[in-house]
C-alpha cells in the first residue's frame, strides 16, 4: 500500500514535505508504540535520511525506541558522523550494524531462481541473514529510509537493498555483489528490475512478509548549478513506493551524454569517502561516459583505505583492480576470495577493463599502495590547485591552460552515460522477466 507520495522531475521539496509525509504514513498504519528507524549511514548523507529521522522523532518521541543505520559492509558511525547527519538527536538510541557477527539466518533464496534471474551468469543459492533486532517482538513498527538512485550492485540503491543488504549478513552481501558483477554492472546500473533486486526483493517477500516494515524513499537531484534538490518522496509498505520513486530517479540521476568523455575529474567528499571500496562510485558511476583512451582523475582527500572491513581491505591490496579476466581467475585459485565475493565483485566494478586510466589523488595513500592497487597515482595537493572544486562548475569546464575537462563533486547522486552505451546495456539485458513463485 502506497501511503504517501510526492514529486516530480523539477520539484523542490523541502522538511514541510517530510512532515506531512510522515503524518501521513502514520495515520494510515497508526502510531506505533515501540518503532525502530533504519536509515542509510553517512555515505549517503545527502539523501536527507538525517532530517527524515528527525522529522519523525519530533513526531513521536516516546515511540523511536532505536536506530539502526543500513551500514552493510561500511565503518560504524562516530559520534560526529551522527551529529553532522542526524542532529541533535540522543546517541543513545544509536547502534552500529556487525554484519559479521549480528545477524540471524532466515532462509536461502533457490539456486534455481538465481539461476534464472541471472540468465546462467550464476548457479548457486544465496543464504540470506539480516540483524536480529529486526526479529525483537516489541517492536510493532520498522521504518526503513531510503534514497533511491542508480547502484552497480542493484541498479537502483534504496528500498528491499537497505534491509537486506544494509542489515544483511555476510553471505547475502558477498553473493549477491557477485551476481551484480557476474551478470555486468553495465546491464545492471540505472534499471529498476535487475537480477540482484530480483533476489532481494524475494527474500524480503519470502523470509520477512511478516515484519512491520515501511519504507520511505527519497529521490534527489541537482539543479544547474549542481545544487541537490528534494526531487520526490514516497511513502509505503509494498513495491509500488519504489518503483514511483525509481522512475522518478531514472529522469533525474541518469545523465545521458551525447559523446563520450575523453577527461572526468570527480571530487570525493572526505566526509563521505574515506576509502576506495565507497570512493570507486567515481569509477561506477562514470564508467560508461568516458572515451576509451581517456582519463578519469580522482581528487579523494579523505580516502586512506582500500576496504572497511580488514578482510576486504587485505584481499584489495593484494589483488588490486585489474578487470575481470585476472579476477575471475583470481577467484578459482584464492580462497580468500571465494570466501569474500564481495571483495572480487569491487574489484570487477572498480577497474576501466583497460579502457581509460584512472588517475587516484589519494590524501592517506601514497605512491606505492596506488600504484600496486592498479591506478595511476599523482599527488593530491598539486591536482587540486589543477582541477580546483572551488572554481570549476558541474559538467563541461575549461581550465586556465585550455584544458577541457568534465566536472562532478557528487558522484553518488547520479549515473553518468554516454546515451549510446547505455542503450547498447539495455539492449543486452534480453527480454526474460522471472518473477518469483507465488
Amino acid at each position: 500500500m502506497l501511503f504517501y507520495h510526492k514529486g516530480s522531475p523539477v520539484a523542490d521539496l523541502s522538511s514541510a514535505d517530510f512532515s506531512e509525509g510522515i503524518a501521513s504514513a502514520l495515520a494510515a498504519f497508526g502510531k506505533p508504540g515501540r518503532l525502530l528507524i533504519v536509515p542509510p549511514d553517512i555515505t549517503r548523507l545527502h539523501s536527507h535520511a538525517g532530517e527524515i529521522t528527525r522529522c519523525v522523532y519530533e513526531q513521536l518521541p516516546d515511540s523511536v525506541s532505536a536506530i539502526i543505520p543500513a551500514l552493510g559492509t561500511h565503518l560504524p558511525m562516530t559520534d560526529s558522523e551522527i551529529g553532522a547527519m542526524f542532529g541533535n538527536l540522543p546517541k543513545r538510541l544509536f547502534s552500529p550494524h556487525r554484519w559479521r557477527s549480528d545477524c540471524k539466518p532466515v532462509g536461502a533464496v533457490p539456486a534455481d531462481f538465481v539461476e534464472a534471474v541471472s540468465e546462467g551468469a550464476v548457479t548457486y543459492e544465496i543464504p540470506v541473514s539480516v540483524n536480529s533486532a529486526l526479529f525483537d517482538p516489541s517492536f510493532d513498527c520498522i521504518l526503513s529510509i531510503s534514497q533511491v538512485v542508480p547502484h552497480e550492485v542493484a541498479g537502483m540503491a534504496g528500498y528491499s537493498k537497505n534491509i537486506v543488504v544494509g542489515l544483511g549478513g555476510a553471505q547475502n552481501i558477498h553473493h549477491t555483489h557477485f551476481l551484480g558483477a557476474a551478470y555486468g554492472m553495465e546491464r545492471i546500473m540505472g534499471r529498476a528490475d535487475s537480477p540482484v533486486r530480483k533476489v532481494l526483493n524475494y527474500a524480503c517477500k519470502e523470509f520477512l512478509g511478516k515484519l512491520p516494515l515501511i519504507h520511505a524513499i527519497t529521490v534527489i537531484g541537482a539543479d544547474e548549478r549542481g545544487t541537490t534538490k528534494i526531487r520526490g518522496f514516497f511513502i509505503g509498505n509494498d513495491d509500488e513506493c519504489y518503483q514511483r520513486a525509481a522512475h522518478l530517479s531514472r529522469a533525474v540521476n541518469v545523465h545521458a551524454l551525447e559523446k563520450p568523455l575523453a577527461k572526468v575529474v570527480v571530487y570525493l567528499d572526505p566526509l563521505e569517502y574515506k576509502s576506495t571500496w565507497l570512493g570507486n562510485k567515481s569509477i561506477y558511476r562514470t564508467r560508461m561516459a568516458i572515451a576509451d583512451g581517456g582519463e578519469l582523475v580522482v581528487l579523494a582527500p579523505g580516502v586512506k583505505l582500500f576496504g572497511e572491513d580488514p578482510q576486504i581491505d587485505a584481499l584489495i591490496r593484494t589483488f588490486g583492480y585489474r578487470g575481470t579476466p585476472a579476477i575471475m581467475k583470481a577467484v578459482k585459485k584464492n580462497e580468500g576470495l571465494q570466501n569474500n565475493l564481495s571483495a572480487a565483485a569491487h574489484l570487477i566494478h572498480g577497474s576501466s577493463e583497460g579502457r581509460f586510466s584512472i588517475t587516484y589523488c589519494a590524501g592517506g595513500l601514497d605512491r606505492k599502495e596506488i600504484e600496486k592497487a592498479g591506478f595511476k597515482y599523482a599527488p593530491l595537493n598539486e591536482m587540486m590547485k589543477r582541477y580546483d572544486p572551488k572554481t570549476l562548475s558541474e559538467g563541461y569546464n575549461r581550465i586556465p591552460d585550455g584544458e577541457e575537462i568534465y566536472y562532478i563533486s557528487a558522484p553518488g547522486t547520479g549515473l553518468w552515460a554516454w546515451r549510446e552505451k547505455f542503450e547498447d546495456g539495455m539492449r543486452e539485458r534480453g527480454k526474460k522477466d522471472v518473477k518469483p513463485p507465488t
